[in-house]
């Protein structure tokens, strides 16, 4: 990686807050790496209504609430935005069209990561309204294997009590069972973590099956864009 000075990055948080801390965190940590200070704005999104707007299936809606925070980090001088979380990236069509700043996706970094190693086969663990879209139908040439309908509704469950900031143990087993499941019976070769606030709770420790960090990979591709 260039070791150039980093663009200013305008991170869109709030969804939600623990998904903020982080890619502020790692984020932080990876400029350290490189011996450069991290050049970041944050605007704070409501979780809440960006949940309602999602429900709705308010796309456009969605993209341009998401423009107005991206323009308030325009502002205050960021040159490159990104959000903090997977579910928002269904409206990246819309988006893309409204930003007055270049978004770095979540869905394509993922996408080009999930080709490199060679995967064809994975299953995801986020919301519901990630799961049942294979990922906004953006992960071409590779299958997604769905959860049936009553495990969709327990990744979900489990998933908003992590994001509400009082998922358990019990919450991180059923979901390390589930994805047991899904590996012997489905032929699933890796889980996507497709929610951010799965990689505040997943770690080497109790993640023992295939998985990708997909927030870890996202920070990878913001550093990549910012430093060259």
């Amino acid at each position: 990686m260039s070791v150039n000075p980093p663009r200013t990055l305008g991170l869109i948080g709030g969804l939600g807050p623990l998904a903020t801390i982080y890619y502020y965190r790692e984020l932080l940590a990876a400029h350290k790496a490189l011996g450069q200070a991290a050049r970041m704005l944050i605007a704070h999104a409501d979780n809440n209504r960006t949940l309602a707007i999602v429900t709705a299936k308010d796309y456009d809606g969605l993209a341009r609430y998401l423009a107005e925070l991206i323009r308030s980090t325009a502002a205050g001088g960021a040159e490159m935005t990104a959000i903090v979380a997977v579910t928002p990236h269904i409206c990246t069509p819309q988006l893309v069209r409204l930003s007055p700043l270049p978004l770095i996706d979540l869905v394509t970094e993922v996408a080009a990561h999930v080709r490199a190693r060679g995967l064809k086969r994975v299953a995801m663990f986020g919301t519901r309204f990630t799961v049942e879209s294979n990922m906004f139908g953006r992960l071409e040439g590779i299958e997604v294997v769905m959860p049936r309908p009553d495990e969709i509704e327990q990744i979900h469950a489990a998933y908003m009590s992590i994001v509400n900031e009082h998922g358990t143990a019990e919450h991180i087993a059923r979901l390390r069972k589930l994805a047991h499941t899904m590996i012997k019976r489905d032929a699933v070769e890796a889980v996507l973590l497709a929610g951010t606030d799965l990689s505040t709770v997943f770690d080497e420790d109790n993640t023992d099956f295939p998985a990708i960090d997909c927030a870890a990979v996202h920070v990878e591709g913001i550093m990549r864009r910012l430093c060259n």
